[in-house]
This record gives structure tokens, C-alpha cells and sequence, in this order.
């Protein structure tokens, strides 16, 4: 594998020091909202994130504060942004960092890697930001980058491809190590780009990028192609009694774990299935009607939905359902009650 040219450190420095983009979260060295914007850019657009960053350090200031927030309002505070592991796993770090680091956030690679949720990546990126350590932080960004500027073929879904690469920019790390990595991120993200062309004429290592120079920039980096996902028929069910609307609460594990839901259930169901489904959650319904279909893609698994309105006696008490699903009135729902966006085809009738 070729090396990465060491001329590439104050090219970058000079080019993210003129070009990088005012993000809220360059603005501090506090390890805790660096985090924090770490998590939440996973998968997530960054115009997507700063409304959730900023209202999230409102309520959540601190780790002590994350630490002890109830868990019906974090995910609440995490509603829209998908991936709910992300925000558990947050709050499972935080009460780490209390019982075993006596509250002072964990200042090196190596211990940041010990709290739930953070992987080699997101250590790397608080180490060197936060605390200045020399150590690389390659996400999906440095890896394309490095992937045409070595014009290297390994598939870079591998991990011992990261590993390789981490190799290659360790030695590389300047005293600036929280600049050269965000450098790197930067130039994949607004430059070195993934989808159609990158902008090569107006990249600070345009010179030094072997792939330029070989004339395959568009083939790298490589990467392996993904399974195709799992299709998954499900039938949904906005259940109302004119104020109410029944919500059930997924398993502890799994997809959207510990989540509330619509009712719904797999497969596609016929109007006898889904009367006999309806009185199995405890209801009678009084009519009901066909919803628009829609689809939700996971990570793993794409769901194909088809959905009813249900009505139901409003003579029913809070108790009414069974022990899987219960009524919610429709304005504490919307305040209080953190809905999946796998249901916001049907959560826009309320």
C-alpha cells in the first residue's frame, strides 16, 4: 500500500483553517457536547443535527444532567433523528463516566473506547479535539480520502482496511491533532465527495492525490456491496376513540427497542385477521378504514406498510386495551411520547 506523503499536514492545516464550516460544536473543547455532536452526526446530515444539538444542551447540559434524565424524555429529545441506540447508549456512557471515572470524562483513546457507544472513530475524534491526543480519527470521510490519495483497491468496509489506514495517518498526527483530523473529515465532506464528481480543482492535495494522477478518482474507494435488506410486510393501526390514540411499547431488544409504537404486526392482514387482531390488543371497533401505504427503510430491513383507522367506543377507561397496548390522550402523545419516524405517514392524522 502506498504511503500518505507527509506534505499533505500543513495543506491541510492551511486549507481548514480558510475553509472549514462554523459548526456550534468547533466553539468549545469540552469534551461533552463534542461527544454529543459525535453521536449524533453518525448517519445524520449535519443541517439535520444542530437543532437536536442545541436543544439537547439545553435540557442536558451535562453529563450529570444526561446521566439522570428520564428515559421517556431522551428519547424524546432524540425523536427525529433515528438510530435510538445512539441516545441509550449515551445515556448508559454518562452514568459510566459517574460510577467508574469519578465524573471526569475519560481524556484518552484508549478509556474513551470502555464507554458504551464510543468505538475507535468517535475516541479519536474526542482525544484529539477535547485533549489534543496524536491520534487518528478515521470515519467514512478520511477513509475515501485516503482510499484515492494512496489510489489504494482495498474495500474499505473492512475493518482491517481502517486499521491500515490508521496505520498509514498515525505517524502523520501534528501537535494540532483536533485540526488535522477535522481537516480530513472536512475535506470528504465538502470536497473529496462520495456521490458523482469530487471537486479535484479545488482540493489542497489535488498534487499529491494518486488517484488524480491515475485517472480513476470516480472507481475509489472500494467497498464491498451490502446484503440486500430484508422485506417485511406489516399491517399498522391508528386506533382512536375521538381523543385517545392507542400506543403499545416495543421489546427491551432489537429494532427500535424499548420504543412506543402504533400497534402494527407482521404481515398483511385481511379485514377477518384484522378484526380478530384488533380484539386480541383488547379493542372492539366500532368501523374502520384503509390508510395510504408507506414504506420505512432500516439499516437491515425495509418494512412495506399497509395501515387502518380504527375506531373505538370512547366509553373505554384508561385501562382499556391490553397489557401490550394502552390509550393516550392525542396532546400528551404529541408533548410527551417519542414516535418512531417509521410512523410518520399515520402519526400526521393526529
Amino acid at each position: 500500500m502506498n504511503k500518505i506523503p507527509c506534505e499533505i499536514v500543513p495543506l491541510l492545516l492551511d486549507w481548514f483553517a480558510q475553509n472549514k464550516r462554523d459548526l456550534p460544536w468547533r466553539h468549545t473543547k469540552d469534551p461533552y457536547p463534542i461527544w454529543l455532536s459525535e453521536i449524533m452526526l453518525q448517519q445524520t446530515r449535519v443541517e439535520a443535527v444542530k437543532p437536536y444539538y442545541k436543544r439537547f444542551l439545553e435540557v442536558c447540559p451535562s453529563v450529570e444532567a444526561l446521566a439522570s434524565l428520564p428515559e421517556e424524555q431522551l428519547y424524546k429529545l432524540w425523536e427525529g433523528l433515528g438510530y435510538y441506540s445512539r441516545a441509550r447508549n449515551l445515556q448508559k456512557a454518562a452514568k459510566t463516566i459517574l460510577s467508574d471515572f469519578g465524573g471526569v470524562f475519560p481524556s484518552d483513546h484508549k478509556s474513551l473506547q470502555k464507554l458504551p457507544g464510543i468505538g475507535d472513530y468517535t475516541a479519536g475524534a474526542i482525544a484529539s479535539i477535547a485533549f489534543g491526543e496524536r491520534v487518528p480519527a478515521v470515519d467514512g470521510n478520511v477513509l475515501r480520502v485516503v482510499a484515492r490519495l494512496t489510489a489504494s483497491d482495498k474495500d474499505i468496509a473492512l475493518p482491517e482496511t481502517k486499521a491500515a489506514f490508521r496505520e498509514l495517518l498515525l505517524p502523520l498526527i501534528p501537535e494540532q491533532a483536533g485540526d488535522f483530523n477535522q481537516s480530513l473529515i472536512e475535506l470528504g465532506a465538502t470536497v473529496c465527495l462520495p456521490n458523482g464528481e469530487p471537486k479535484c480543482e479545488s482540493c489542497p492535495l489535488a498534487s499529491l492525490c494518486r488517484a488524480r494522477m491515475e485517472g480513476n478518482v470516480l472507481e475509489l474507494p472500494k467497498r464491498s456491496k451490502k446484503p440486500p435488506r430484508k422485506i417485511e410486510d406489516r399491517t399498522v393501526l391508528l386506533i382512536e376513540d375521538g381523543g385517545r390514540t392507542a400506543l403499545s411499547k416495543r421489546p427491551d431488544k432489537g429494532l427500535l427497542a424499548g420504543l412506543y409504537e402504533l400497534p402494527n404486526t407482521k404481515g398483511h392482514l385481511d379485514e377477518a385477521a384484522l378484526l380478530t387482531f384488533i380484539r386480541s390488543l383488547g379493542f372492539e371497533p366500532l368501523r374502520w378504514s384503509r390508510l395510504e401505504d408507506a414504506k420505512h427503510i432500516f439499516t437491515h430491513v425495509e418494512w412495506h406498510m399497509i395501515a387502518y383507522a380504527v375506531r373505538i367506543s370512547p366509553e373505554f377507561d384508561e385501562r382499556a386495551g391490553s397489557d401490550r397496548c394502552f390509550l393516550v390522550d392525542n396532546e400528551i402523545l404529541h408533548r410527551d411520547y417519542a414516535i418512531p419516524s417509521a410512523f410518520s405517514a399515520y402519526i400526521k392524522y393526529l
